[in-house]
């Protein structure tokens, strides 16, 4: 329904959100283009690719955002029609900046054909309306945010780091805007529509590992590890889960993630991977690495300088495992005899 003088609230985090993209508007144009790319020939070509999923990302976005707003319209929700507004701006800029990326690197996106993954997740976050769109995106940005603070982080200077910086920007933005708005709804969800959000959780999760084991040569390539990639992106996951309601107190596990993707968080929170390696990029955490006793012995003796460690405390997962998309992994005889990986 169009509303011919709606109320706008200046102090509604929404409207402050709207002010905060207008001010921040940027473009190709701002990009220094001549910055040095900071990666090696192979590196290059594998930065085309491992960048795919998220360069589809961010024009599925805008699509989905197109979508959105007249939902938004019909509920009369005029704030977050106007922060939507600059949404779809904000991922046609990346969008575009990207395009512009890939020309300068002269190697094209990895196909669909060789990834066919990225076509499902993508097209599973067009289903549903508003809310599943936005928990979509919640998970999409966690996603993204966490790939191009790497970047950033690790090669400032470089040009698609400097990239990274200002779209970590606008991310932050989408981040708050969706994990605000799935709180504000969440009270009025029934349970069913909760046990589908965590579904949608638990898909989008599984086809991310998919998509993650497809590249494995080019994250290898650049030095990222795949897995602490995900195993950290889950973490996060389960944190917003909490903090917007999605499970209830009296859910199984506990109320973090009806056992299944809660038990890997806490593993992860409970031994960190440490990331070393000569010459390579990894992926660095937002808080600092904290090492244990046995692991600095090993970085002074020289062990860990050419791959990523995962200490796993076994018998903690076995207490509060349940089924998740890395339980085959859990399984594994690797891991069940206590090595590293």
């Amino acid at each position: 329904m169009i509303q011919i003088m709606p109320k706008v609230d200046r102090q509604d985090l929404f409207i402050r959100l709207f002010h905060k993209a207008v001010g921040s508007q940027w473009s190709s144009d701002d990009v220094d283009w001549e910055a040095p790319l900071g990666l090696e020939p192979r590196q290059a070509v594998a930065l085309t690719r491992v960048l795919t999923p998220v360069y589809l990302g961010e024009q599925t976005a805008m699509l989905g955002a197109s979508a959105a707003l007249p939902q938004l319209a019909a509920a009369g929700q005029t704030s977050a029609q106007l922060y939507l507004a600059t949404f779809l701006m904000d991922e046609a800029r990346h969008f575009e900046a990207l395009t512009q990326l890939y020309q300068r690197l002269n190697h094209n996106p990895v196909s669909i054909r060789e990834v066919p993954e990225m076509l499902r997740y993508h097209h599973r976050l067009r289903q549903g309306d508003r809310i599943d769109w936005l928990w979509g995106i919640l998970i999409s940005d966690l996603f993204a945010r966490q790939f191009y603070f790497g970047f950033a982080k690790v090669q400032p200077a470089a040009l698609f780091g400097q990239m990274s910086a200002r779209i970590l920007v606008d991310e932050s933005r989408h981040q708050a805007f969706a994990h605000t708005y799935l709180k504000q709804a969440m009270p009025s969800l029934p349970p069913e529509r909760r046990q589908g959000l965590r579904d949608m959780q638990s898909e989008l999760l599984r086809t991310m590992e998919a998509i993650n084991q497809r590249l494995h040569d080019d994250t290898e390539a650049l030095g990222l590890d795949g897995h602490a990639f995900i195993g950290e992106l889950i973490a996060q996951i389960e944190a917003h889960s909490k903090s917007i309601g999605l499970y209830d107190d009296d859910a199984e596990g506990g109320g973090t993630g009806s056992g299944n993707h809660a038990a890997w968080a806490r593993l992860i929170e409970r031994k960190r991977a440490i990331s070393l390696r000569s010459g390579g990029l990894v992926w660095p955490r937002t808080d600092a690495v904290a090492l244990d006793p046995e692991e600095r012995e090993d970085l002074a003796r020289g062990k860990a300088s050419r791959r990523r460690y995962h200490y796993f405390d076994l018998h903690g997962l076995a207490r509060d495992c349940g089924q998740c998309v890395i339980a085959l992994l859990c399984r594994s005889r690797a891991v069940q005899a206590g090595c590293t990986i």
